[in-house]
């Protein structure tokens, strides 16, 4: 039996009665209303008492879906809304879930359907209330990594971040290698009603296929020749938490539909198992690959795409937000400063601009392996343009002028070649130095067909 008050707000007299009569029989309290104004007379009168969650059409005739959550949410910024739509009207939804709905569903769904909805929400909102002190010590103890911009280009991205953190909506962030991607997918988590629980994640590419899958599903003692115990994998871990699938986009078909069932279902098997466990999870997924083309030339399923793809966030590359190389060279320098335990303060005027000109193929990661090299080799206080390891980048120049011949592709093939040959062509190595994965440096040197010396491949593996 369920417990709480909920709302029903829908223009249709049927489905309010037969909502009602059901949410009932469960043991909840329930009342209806056939229009939004009713409904937010009833929300501003206190004397009534508090509900615990709200269920609405998305279509009302007095007022439109989108106006009345915002009023709703201004009345009683902690009530849950469930949105309730038509298959014409998903686009609506989803913009619903944007401006902080919990869930919706579509019409005419089953019985289970919205019971096992609205069983969640409570059950969430009962956790939080008895939780919040845990929640707040939580969140001090295991806050995500600073975000420090000043372009109005990533704050657009920030903003739009904490918006959609509040919604139970997976989440894809694209952008390329080295942008943040996980640590916006922190910021989500650790801004949602999750953060009481675990943030996980996984990079996708590193991994093999069998690997990946007993890594997420687990497997049972005996599944496999070396599986002397049973072991819990990231998917069961990640139980009323967040997990974040880096580099999703270079998954196997296979896994991808198993992928797929739990994402649908709720519902994991471990290797070797033959029961099936409920979880509840939220996916926030990051590729550096387009995946909408993907999906067009049949590598990734169409169907796992949409699931992923509720919300997208893109994150700019940092030579299109060059406002916010200053800041994060800055703050690198304290964070490493203080990890090496150097008196390093400062960094030269002549080291800012060669920062600034730099294109940055390996994003902020590249920045930050920059800034932590300078940091070792500095005898001083300051950080100088000859402890950059970008000084000697295109035959002497920080970056080619602006005016010269070189397009970006060429700057990046020119810095990944002296990278190269930095590491005496060591592959880990030089994607550590790029702060890009080893799958994308070697995509890399076939895309600008790079040749390496005799030998250097099996060397340098």
């Amino acid at each position: 039996m369920l417990e709480g008050k909920i709302l029903i707000c829908d223009d249709e007299e049927g489905m309010r009665r037969y909502l009602k009569k059901m949410l009932q029989s469960h043991g909840l309290s329930v009342e209806t209303f056939g229009d939004g104004a009713s409904l937010l007379r009833r929300l501003e009168a206190e004397e009534n008492g508090g509900p615990d969650l709200l269920l609405q059409d998305i279509r009302m005739p007095d007022l439109d879906g989108i106006e009345m959550l915002k009023r709703v949410a201004r009345l009683r910024p902690a009530l849950p809304v469930v949105i309730m739509t038509a298959y014409g009207t998903i686009d609506s939804a989803v913009e619903a879930i944007k401006l902080g709905a919990y869930d919706y569903v579509t019409k005419p769904f089953p019985k289970e359907k919205i019971l096992g909805v609205l069983e969640k929400a409570l059950e969430r909102e009962f956790l939080l209330s008895e939780n919040r002190d845990l929640k707040e010590a939580l969140s001090r103890q295991s806050a995500p990594g600073e975000i420090i911009f000043a372009s109005d280009r990533f704050r657009e991205v920030y903003e739009l971040t904490l918006q959609v953190a509040a919604s139970e909506a997976n989440i894809l962030v694209q952008g390329e290698s080295g942008t943040g991607k996980e640590l916006i997918a922190r910021a989500i988590h650790f801004n949602s009603q999750r953060s009481v629980r675990r943030f996980l994640s996984i990079n996708c590419a590193a991994l093999s296929d069998t690997l990946l899958e007993s890594q997420l599903f687990g497997h049972i003692r005996g599944a496999f020749t070396g599986a002397v115990a049973t072991r819990k994998g990231l998917l069961e871990e990640a139980d009323g938490g967040t997990l974040f699938l880096d580099e999703i986009g270079d998954i196997s078909p296979s896994l991808q539909v198993k992928l797929l069932r739990v994402i649908q279902e709720g519902e994991l098997l471990p290797v070797g198992a033959t029961r099936p466990k409920s979880v509840d999870i939220r996916f926030v997924a990051a590729t550096n690959k387009e995946l909408e083309r993907e999906v067009k030339e049949g590598r990734f399923r169409e169907d796992l795409y949409y699931r992923l793809h509720v919300i997208n966030i893109t994150l700019p590359p940092l030579r299109e937000r060059k406002e916010d190389i200053e800041p994060l060279a800055r703050f690198l320098l304290g964070k490493y400063s203080q990890r090496t335990k150097k008196r390093v303060t400062a960094i030269s005027d002549g080291a800012l601009r060669l920062l600034a000109g730099y294109n940055w193929p390996g994003n902020v990661r590249e920045l930050e392996n920059v800034i932590e090299r300078a940091v070792i080799l500095a005898r001083g206080s300051e950080v100088t343009e000859e402890l950059l390891p970008i000084w000697k980048a295109a035959e002497g120049r920080a970056v080619p002028p602006k005016e010269g011949p070189l397009s970006l592709e060429g700057v990046e093939r020119e810095h990944i070649v002296k990278m190269l040959e930095r590491t005496a062509y060591h592959k880990t190595r030089t994607a550590e130095l790029l702060g890009i994965t080893r799958k994308t440096l070697a995509r890399k040197i076939a895309e600008y067909a790079l040749r390496l010396p005799e030998g250097a491949s099996e060397e340098a593996d």
